[in-house]
């Protein structure tokens, strides 16, 4: 598969992974969702949708890991702004190395399994 073409990951990984590369993708500065959507599909992480991706930045305003700011569109609606608060830079950080300590993990495994074989 080519770089510019999108991988079509498990559902259960793209669930699994979309708080985290959501707070990623904000550690930016402030944005909106439709780019928060189109960095993750640059990154090469599949393709999401508004519907999946709001009720969770939602979750985030309420946790309190992010503000929300309206701003006025320069030729069109208005769009709501996302940015991380100082606890969503912690929380961040928190998953992150969850994440890097997960993956590390799992990779160490599949591997090891590849070379030894796993016994029932």
């Amino acid at each position: 598969m080519s770089s510019t073409q999108l991988e079509s990951w498990p559902s259960d990984w793209n669930r699994a992974s979309l708080g985290l590369c959501a707070l990623q993708a904000l550690s930016a500065g402030p944005t909106y969702g439709y780019a928060i959507i189109t960095a993750l599909e640059q990154a090469g992480l599949g393709t999401f949708k508004g519907g999946t991706l709001y009720p969770l930045l939602t979750r985030f305003e309420t946790a309190g890991w992010v503000e929300v700011e309206w701003r006025p569109g320069e030729s069109g609606p208005g769009r709501k702004f996302f940015s991380l608060t100082s606890h969503g830079r912690a929380e961040l950080a928190c998953q992150r190395s969850q994440w890097l300590t997960f993956t590390t993990s799992t990779t160490a495994f599949l591997t090891a399994a590849n070379h030894r074989g796993v016994s029932p």
